[in-house]
């Protein structure tokens, strides 16, 4: 890979972000790395100075390992006998010349990418098992928890972030066309679009699964207004939509989808007892649940338009993931399958088998009941998940563990107490990736809002003990939840990933204890 001075300008002025530069070498020459970390920089490299933690020295360090040419939003004197591209937004530059440099390996791969604020990666790894149904090792993968690249096990990575920085994705892209990659299913972060890493890319099949309140505070969006809006870029930057007609906002994200898309390329779904608020709008495939218990999910898949009949994805489907509000999570997985070519034939047997790590995994306690383990992290997550265990087990005694990461998604936690207050018999309240906070002040935050006369509330800092204390608690017919990490293998503590069994593990090896 390689990209040169002179191209780097012609892409900055096309986009509109070139302020400057100045140049101190022959214009043609070419730079056979690009890097963002100092520390990563070996010989001639396009260096960008981005973030709000930048140092100069920074700069300093990536000219002594070799960088020829820097990016930045502002001159600096330790630049001094470097190129220099001065630009409007750093991020979006970084965006553009990643892509460039790694030789726009997007245009290699049948793009289908999920937003929505739950769903996006249960709804990924349905697709996935679906195309690679279709297509055996050749469908790539980027979710919340893992990053699939090939075939191989040497090319399956766990996931730091559900986006990454843009010159971190389009690398992994031109890794999996490298890899014999064809397709890539992916999620795409609303914090993706509000950080510009998908700046420029555009998506084969786009997907807008809900929308409800999170990722509000001060390190991520100011208010819901900004939330909504980059939760729809998704919509603007596809050449096909799907979109859950039951989704909050729904005017608002279907007119987003109508002003790059056109009606026909534009599908619509939900389940079968749903009815638009409006006359123009065709749902144009239904599902139905047939059957939804605790060791399967059954439901049909019925096309109604005419479009939604060509793809040939109707029928009726099960999964091993339990849960019915996995049933809507599926049906977008199966529609994307149909735009991507496959067909029920490769539908029906792809999506059956598939499990998601810290996904509604459970375990069967011996005189403790059953305990869940899931990633719910917001109000509507867990709303979902503790809703159908109330109706499937005839409203059992309910344990749940959780706790809010700090830094981040302050609004989780009223809506961790208000779902509690509507569902939990008895909450546990723990650590859960606190960040630079203390734990104990979120959990504090979060007991504040809970209705004590509804639900037995203890504070555990120590999820290990948080967790034990709920199984110990527990009786022959009670369901535990433990929510939140899912199959998260650390905990964020002061900026160090610290090392975490994941809940299931510790599930495990508490109940092999009992």
């Amino acid at each position: 890979m390689a990209l040169s001075l002179n191209a780097c300008i012609l892409l900055l002025k096309e986009h509109h972000l070139l302020k400057s530069s100045a140049v101190q070498s022959d214009i043609s020459v070419e730079m056979t790395g690009i890097a963002y970390d100092s520390r990563k920089v070996s010989g001639p490299t396009l260096f960008f100075c981005k973030g709000a933690h930048f140092r100069p020295i920074y700069l300093s360090m990536a000219k002594d390992n070799g960088a020829t040419t820097y990016v930045a939003e502002k001159p600096f004197v330790e630049g001094n006998g470097l190129n220099a591209l001065i630009v409007t937004n750093i991020t979006k530059a970084m965006a553009i010349l990643s892509a460039a440099f790694y030789d726009f390996p997007q245009d290699d791969l049948v793009i289908t990418a999920y937003t929505g604020t739950k769903g996006k990666t249960t709804a990924a790894y349905f697709n996935r098992g679906i195309l690679e149904e279709a297509y055996p090792k050749h469908v790539a993968l980027f979710s919340t928890i893992d990053r699939v690249l090939g075939p191989n096990p040497d090319q399956r990575f766990k996931s730091d972030l559900t986006t990454p920085e843009s010159l971190d994705l389009f690398h992994d892209m031109r890794e999996a066309v490298d890899n014999g990659m064809t397709h890539l299913v992916m999620e795409v972060s609303s914090q993706a679009y509000l950080r510009n890493r998908v700046f420029g890319l555009t998506y084969d099949i786009g997907f807008f699964l809900n929308i409800t309140p999170d990722h509000i505070g001060p390190n991520e969006h100011p208010n819901f207004a900004n939330y909504l809006h980059n939760k729809m870029q998704l919509l603007v930057n596809a050449r096909k939509v799907v979109i859950n007609a039951e989704t909050d906002h729904f005017d608002e994200v279907y007119a987003a989808a109508t002003t790059t898309t056109y009606p026909d390329s534009i599908y619509l779904f939900a389940s079968t007892d749903f009815e638009p608020a409006r006359d123009d709008i065709q749902i144009d495939f239904r599902f139905e649940s047939t059957e939804a218990d605790t060791a399967t999910s059954k439901f049909t898949v019925i096309p109604v338009t005419d479009k939604a009949a060509e793809l040939n994805v109707g029928g009726h489907y099960s999964l091993s993931l339990i849960g019915d509000f996995n049933e809507s999570n599926a049906t977008a997985a199966i529609i994307g399958a149909g735009l991507a070519g496959v067909d029920a034939a490769s539908a029906v047997p792809g999506i059956a088998k598939i499990k998601i790590p810290g996904r509604m995994e459970s375990l069967a306690v011996s005189e403790h009941g059953t305990v869940y383990v899931d990633y719910a992290h917001n109000y509507a997550s867990m709303k979902a998940l503790l809703s159908f265990i109330e109706k499937e087990y005839n409203k059992p005694r309910i344990l749940v563990v959780v706790g809010s990461p700090g830094d981040k998604g302050v609004s989780r936690r009223a809506g961790f107490a208000k779902v509690l207050t509507e569902y939990a018999n008895v909450a546990y309240l723990t650590t859960d990736d606190p960040g630079f906070e203390d734990p104990a002040d979120i959990i504090d935050e979060i007991d504040r809002d809970i209705d004590h006369d509804k639900v037995e509330v203890h504070k555990v800092l120590d999820r290990r003990e948080a967790i034990e204390a709920a199984i110990k608690a527990s009786g022959s017919d009670d369901i535990v939840v433990v929510a939140g990490k899912g199959a998260d293998p650390y905990q964020k503590v002061r900026g160090v990933d610290t090392p975490w069994p994941t809940d299931m593990v510790v599930v495990t090896e508490i109940a092999e204890s009992l």
